[in-house]
């Protein structure tokens, strides 16, 4: 009896067993499924896209430069927000601005200046003054803490009648799709309002986030976009305006002329990500073709994935005579790699001027990608590739700019939001950048020198740092961590 017992239980449990295998598999192959789509599907309408070719007669650099002193003090040049403030006082018939960080969240024991106040309170007062005038203001749901508070500042903007946009980035492409496809399976139902009981900790002074938020923040994707665009002109930044980083160095390039018909629509395309409607209320006035006639520069504006396009297609015409800069945040694209090395290889002189990535809003980093990636350069070309740090202190070298002086004919800048990496170059992210072609007679080739050889060459302080600073002998273990964590697509950068 007891035997036939046990025989009657080990049938009762095979089934459910079965079922559960069953039901594992079935996840396992939804889960799959999942990453599978949500990397490769379509990406919305108007997102990844290349503006035509545009002859324009100017192309202003501006940028902001934290640096040190010969008696060890810190200085600041600041052109960047006092350019942006000042586009604001100038326009008449529209301002749409697109900036990923805009809080004045701070860790407690820190103090920044309050550029985010500055720059709403000249938005909300440019409103006022011109109340027909559209003010579209579109940003990240970082700002908002993913929903878990809302962001003052932007509150403040909606009661003076400015159209803020919060970019819904659900339908743009997963990251890091191990997380993503069981983020989107099992908890972005839920939301992610509510009364947060968590510490900020991207900003200890912020307010507190619900554990809801914090698994949408993991899936690291955003708006990352930076420009300001009336019927004027447009600025495309490397730059937040944001306090914690008040102080980062950044680059930014300003435009007129009919490409902003095209900025336009890319900021369209960003809107309709969180069905916003049209940005303007009625068909704005643009300077014609003809404010370009006779002009020498040429412009694209790129959009995501296009940036990748053009950076590809710039270094990979480097030739032996050609001197390739590059000012960058965040290095750590393959694809760039191989191709830097590359252009040296064909004897393009390369120059890399990285953020030592030691420094976040002023928590320390242990230098992940730029360090790794320097070594892994240096070793690849036999030193050929000359690699400097920028000087940071508190803040970072938040630059994104490519200058490649050509020998012969036109040089190429390449600048605005976009890191050199997989996630800001591959369509996962929104980003923007602004490619000139410029001849060398042109103010714009010179301002790219000079900037460049400046900072290379300590002209006037001590902007920057040899290689071997940032390179200790525990450089490989941290290449490794770095390989892990792009293969498994774990990453913030």
């Amino acid at each position: 009896m007891e035997l036939d017992s046990c025989f009657a239980a080990k049938k009762r449990l095979l089934p459910r067993r079965r079922l559960w295998l069953l039901a594992a598999a079935v996840l396992v192959l939804w889960l799959a499924g999942v990453m599978i789509y949500q990397t490769h599907k379509p990406l919305p309408p108007g997102l990844s896209s290349e503006s035509p070719v545009y002859k324009v007669q100017n192309v202003h650099f501006w940028h902001d430069l934290t640096y040190q002193g010969g008696n060890g003090s810190q200085h600041r040049e600041e052109q960047i927000l006092p350019r942006m403030l000042q586009i604001i006082e100038e326009s008449r018939e529209f301002l749409v601005v697109d900036l990923f960080l805009f809080n004045g969240y701070t860790h407690k024991d820190q103090q920044f200046p309050a550029v985010s106040r500055e720059l709403s309170d000249k938005l909300i007062a440019q409103k006022i003054a011109y109340p027909a005038m559209d003010v579209v203001f579109i940003t990240d749901e970082v700002n908002t803490n993913y929903g878990s508070a809302p962001n003052p500042l932007l509150e403040e903007m909606k009661a003076a009648g400015i159209k803020v946009i919060l970019t819904d980035v659900n339908a743009l492409r997963d990251s890091t799709p191990a997380y993503s496809a069981v983020w989107r399976t099992f908890m972005q139902w839920f939301g992610q309002t509510g009364t947060g009981w968590i510490p900020n900790l991207m900003a200890s002074g912020g307010p507190d986030i619900t554990a809801r938020s914090y698994m949408k923040l993991l899936n690291v994707k955003a708006n990352h976009r930076k420009v300001v665009v009336s019927e004027n002109t447009a600025l495309i930044s490397s730059g937040n305006v944001h306090d914690a980083s008040a102080y980062h160095s950044n680059i930014a390039l300003e435009v007129s002329g009919p490409v902003i018909a095209d900025i336009l629509k890319t900021e369209q395309a960003a809107a309709d990500l969180s069905g916003a409607g049209p940005l303007l209320g009625k068909e704005p006035v643009l300077p014609g073709s003809e404010t370009a006639a006779g002009g020498t520069l040429e412009v694209r504006y790129l959009t995501e994935g296009k940036v990748n396009k053009y950076a590809l297609e710039g270094i990979r015409a480097a030739q032996k005579g050609d001197i390739l800069w590059m000012g960058m945040f965040y290095l750590a694209d393959d694809t760039i790699i191989d191709a830097l090395q590359e252009a040296s290889a064909r004897g393009a002189e390369v120059r890399l001027l990285l953020d030592p990535n030691q420094n976040a809003f002023g928590r320390d980093k242990i230098g992940i990608p730029n360090r790794p990636v320097a070594w892994e350069l240096n070793r690849r070309s036999d030193g050929n590739i000359a690699i400097r740090w920028y000087n940071t202190g508190k803040e970072q070298y938040h630059a994104k700019l490519m200058f490649i002086a050509k020998a012969t004919g036109n040089s190429i800048v390449l600048g605005g939001s976009t890191n050199f990496t997989a996630r800001n170059l591959d369509d996962y992210n929104l980003e923007n950048n602004l490619w000139v072609s410029v001849p060398q007679d042109q103010p714009l080739y010179a301002e790219m020198e000079s900037y460049f050889n400046t900072l290379w060459n300590n002209e006037g302080a001590e902007y920057s740092l040899p290689l071997e600073d940032y390179q200790s002998d525990v450089t490989w273990l941290k290449y490794i961590i770095y390989r892990m964590q792009t293969r498994l697509g774990l990453t913030t950068f």
